[in-house]
């Protein structure tokens, strides 16, 4: 996917608006179509059915009538690939729900027109104002080095990922002046009236800031990614929940939850340490050479002598093994059972209890 930023003049944005606002009507009438249908009844309407449907209602409302057929055919068509992803076992994909004005800002046009050449291309609009234009496009992948070099990457908040030689590799984030404007700005927020021009200009400026820490965290992606799989043949990383992880912590009326604040924190700290990103561009890149491991236990194992004893990992930062003593920086220490394999069972052996019966090339850190 190709991205790239547009600066429309203001006919052309309006235009544009227009646009978005059609494939977001669109898209939340055929969510609320859907709502209404369970199974034992008839069978909801299809992409062609809602096609005829919108043929009815341009032709009785004139301001949908000028709109664009071809973006508001889209978002429907959108709609039922999204249904069907729903449907699909093997898909992680969630029930398509409503999009909000403000947030789910954008449209997709398909196929060849008489003013472009590609097959397909989205645009949006971010909260910041800023808008994009995406082209779907399938890059080459990073050739492997073909050194036979493995490595694993351990992945948390205060490092965002820790690899097997021992190097560390940090998210940017908003800087300290920039984390206190923000705060500053939240409360003045909070203080605003709903509806009013003064709210709007602050939750634009947040917006901004959020924006800005959300290109930093793809960029360091992109790079941390490209020299990962440029230097290494086999890539391994913990098969990660990100979703159940960062689920929110306050339960229901009934059962509320307990420490919702330090929950939420946590939550703020694993997606904002780009987690999935780092992995999912890694696929993109280097397809094959990925591999997922099951995270027991990789941050209590020493990767010297194989004992498992939560009492080795004395802080966030230290792991003394209680049997050895091998003492080590806990998140390399865990990248390095990750790049080992540990933790899996395969081929007869069971990486926490036993010696894995293949062993791959570690790096071990230098020092």
């Amino acid at each position: 996917m190709s991205r790239y930023r547009l600066t429309p003049a203001p006919a052309q944005e309006a235009v544009l608006r227009d646009h978005c606002g059609h494939a977001r009507y669109l898209w939340n009438l055929a969510v609320e179509q859907h709502s209404h249908w369970h199974p034992g009844r008839s069978s909801a309407p299809g992409y062609l059915e809602q096609c005829r449907q919108l043929t009815a209602a341009r032709a009785g409302h004139p301001w949908l009538a000028a709109g664009s057929q071809t973006v508001q055919q889209q978002a429907l068509r959108d709609f039922t690939q999204a249904m069907a992803a729903f449907y699909d076992p093997a898909s992680p994909a969630g029930r398509p729900s409503w999009r909000k004005a403000g947030r789910n800002e954008g449209f997709r046009i398909v196929g060849r027109g008489r003013q472009w050449d590609v097959q397909s291309y989205r645009v949006t609009r971010d909260r910041a104002g800023r808008w994009h234009v995406a082209f779907a496009v399938i890059p080459a992948p990073v050739p492997a080095p073909g050194n036979g070099q493995t490595v694993g990457i351990d992945r948390g908040v205060a490092v965002s990922a820790a690899l097997s030689t021992g190097q560390p590799l940090h998210c940017p984030a908003l800087t300290a002046r920039e984390r206190t404007w923000l705060r500053r700005l939240q409360r003045r927020l909070a203080r605003a009236k709903r509806g009013s021009n003064r709210r709007g200009q602050v939750r634009h400026a947040i917006a901004r800031l959020k924006a800005r820490e959300t290109d930093r965290r793809k960029d360091w992606a992109e790079k941390a990614s490209t020299g990962i799989a440029r230097r290494f043949d086999v890539i391994r990383v913990e098969d990660l929940k990100i979703t159940n992880m960062t689920r929110s912590g306050k339960g229901t009326r009934e059962n509320p939850g307990r420490n919702v604040r330090a929950k939420a924190g946590l939550n703020r700290g694993i997606l904002g340490s780009g987690w999935g990103l780092l992995v999912r561009r890694l696929q993109d890149k280097a397809p094959g050479r990925v591999e997922k491991i099951k995270p027991h236990h990789t941050s209590q194992r020493c990767s010297a002598c194989g004992r498992v004893d939560r009492g080795s990992r004395e802080s966030q930062a230290v792991f003394r093994c209680t049997a050895c003593g091998f003492a080590a920086n806990a998140d390399v220490n865990a990248a390095i059972n990750i790049a080992a394999g540990h933790a899996v069972t395969a081929r007869g052996g069971d990486g926490v209890a036993r010696p894995v019966n293949r062993e791959p090339q570690l790096l071990l850190p230098s020092g």
